[in-house]
């Protein structure tokens, strides 16, 4: 039976017997107890919770009343629950609430996922010679966004497991067992009600958990993307750096053999200009010297830049082999050694 309301601060907390502080809007998450009621805040989530009815206070968002109006009583009537209809109405209470914010994380890095992994598809591209400044922003976002999430699921794994640490605290969550004789009997005949409540405090734990351990997942792999995205950019830069050292040699050596022309350019006589090959001779000793030079100065490059070769196996092993034998002789010997005076302390 689910029904709004609409009441003071004032008179509420004096219906429910609690303190105008436990009413207090705070955006942390916790869960108490106090005056025979369960206090939870998850945000703009706030209730409590009797073992009559739970309160939603400050209902008015469209995901929460979506939830209110359409699973919340299929919730706290038993189905598709962990625990059973027999136990109170608290646990079902508890796990709907949890249930609730469980869901919501879980839709949270649903959306995250194929945001983040369609981002870094386009971003992780050897082919790529610079990189697109709006997919870096839509990752930078997409990231915070994640950074949040971690935070709200590690601040959910610590509420819930300052619970599991401490067994009073969860004896002071089962409420029917402290108010209703039947209940009680129930508890320490049979069913333990604070196991019960221990078991459903600690499957939301493990699945907070999984959903923290997806989230570092994604965590990693932007991290190893950011890396791979630097050595893809640094290879492009290295290649430029390399062909632009390659055209200053080039220039070099053409400007170095150029100063014969020059040398021939000036106004100067001599008997050389009479000759009619001597064009020739000189403009191709001009170019050979230059492509000659150009080629030394490549193959000091490469000598420099390329890694040198590792060590040839085989001239290894056949180094190693003449120790091994060595090794081989001087063990039969021991043994033979051995067994000679083994023989002469029998005779």
């Amino acid at each position: 039976n689910i029904f709004m309301l609409e009441k003071k601060k004032t008179e509420l907390y004096q219906e429910l017997g609690l303190q105008a502080r436990d009413l207090r809007f705070q955006h942390v998450m916790s869960i108490a107890t106090r005056n025979n009621r369960i206090i939870m805040r998850m945000e703009f989530l706030k209730a409590v919770i009797t073992p009559e009815f739970l309160l939603i206070l400050d209902y008015r968002n469209l995901s929460l009343e979506h939830w209110l109006l359409n699973e919340l009583a299929s919730q706290l009537a038993g189905e598709s629950q962990l625990v059973t209809c027999s136990l109170p109405f608290e646990f079902r209470a508890i796990e709907a609430l949890l249930q609730y914010w469980i869901s919501k994380l879980q839709g949270r890095l649903n959306t995250l996922q194929p945001q983040i992994l369609e981002t870094l598809e386009a971003l992780v591209d050897p082919k790529l010679l610079s990189v697109d400044r709006s997919k870096l922003h839509v990752l930078l976002q997409n990231g915070k966004s994640l950074s949040e999430l971690e935070t709200d699921l590690k601040v959910f794994k610590e509420t819930i497991l300052k619970i599991l640490d401490e067994e009073e605290l969860i004896e002071e969550l089962c409420l029917s067992k402290w108010t209703d004789p039947q209940v009680f009997e129930e508890s320490t005949s049979g069913i333990d009600h604070a196991e019960e409540m221990e078991l459903l405090l600690e499957n939301y734990y493990r699945q907070a958990e999984d959903l923290a351990n997806e989230a570092r997942e994604l965590r990693v792999l932007i991290d190893d993307s950011e890396s791979i995205i630097f050595i893809n950019l640094d290879s492009h830069r290295n290649v430029m750096m390399r062909l632009n050292l390659q055209l200053t040699m080039g220039t070099f050596s053409v400007s170095l053999f150029g100063l014969i022309g020059v040398a021939f350019g000036m106004n100067l006589e001599s008997s050389l200009e009479e000759d009619p090959m001597i064009f020739w001779l000189v403009t191709g000793i001009m170019f050979l010297g230059s492509g000659l030079i150009w080629r030394r100065l490549l193959s000091f490059l490469g000598r420099h830049l390329e890694p040198p070769l590792p060590p040839h196996v085989s001239a290894v092993l056949k180094k190693s082999q003449p120790a091994a034998g060595r090794v081989e002789i001087k063990n039969s010997l021991k043994a033979e050694t051995f067994g000679l005076s083994r023989t002469l302390t029998n005779h």
